[in-house]
């Protein structure tokens, strides 16, 4: 198996609650994602060499290791004490800043396919574990579906199927980092609602 083409899928926050920051910066979250049917689509293709290199059809999309792709590629190499290389071509659907976990899951989509490419044998448990290194959200993608995400968002716990959802996603000619939003919040407004006291 010398390429493979794979769906990176979108996610919406069904529900999302700040309870406080954390010592270490970030955000302590409770939060319900749910994986959505639009996707961005990264394709492998193994190289002779030990080069990483990634294209993307998107201007504007970095393509260097400040991009999750690159950087899951170089992770699990390290991990896993391999020298081989890859080319990989992002096709990008979900807008940059859209709040829809582009990059988290084009990162995990590089993970669990590279995993498969390189025949590293990583398990779905040491992917997760490998996932909370590279940002937050990106853990939630190795699983998918309906779960509840807790901690900064890389505690994932899978929840049965939402019903049949029928949504309309409306993105504005701008985006909003996620650093951005979070460093707006004012901690004063910080809650302690969960998912359950919403039902």
């Amino acid at each position: 198996m010398d390429t493979l083409t794979l769906r990176a899928p979108a996610k919406i926050n069904l529900f999302l609650e700040l309870t406080r920051r954390r010592p270490d910066g970030y955000h302590a979250i409770d939060t319900i994602m749910q994986e959505l049917d639009l996707c961005d689509t990264l394709t492998l293709t193994r190289r002779t060499d030990d080069l990483v290199r990634l294209t993307c059809d998107t201007p504007g999309i970095p393509c260097d290791e400040s991009n999750l792709v690159v950087k899951a590629a170089l992770l699990l190499r390290e991990v896993a004490g391999i020298r081989e290389g890859v080319d990989m071509h992002l096709t990008k659907r979900l807008p940059a800043g859209g709040g829809m976990g582009g990059g988290s899951s084009d990162g995990a989509c590089a993970l669990t396919g590279l995993n498969r490419l390189w025949n590293t044998g990583l398990s779905r448990p040491m992917l997760q574990d490998l996932c909370a290194r590279l940002g937050s959200d990106v853990a939630f993608f190795i699983r998918g579906g309906t779960a509840r995400c807790t901690g900064r968002g890389e505690v994932v716990e899978p929840l049965p199927a939402a019903p049949g959802l029928t949504l309309v996603l409306v993105f504005p000619e701008w985006g909003v980092s996620t650093p951005q939003a979070y460093r707006s919040l004012d901690p004063a407004r910080f809650g302690t609602q969960t998912p359950e006291a919403m039902l």
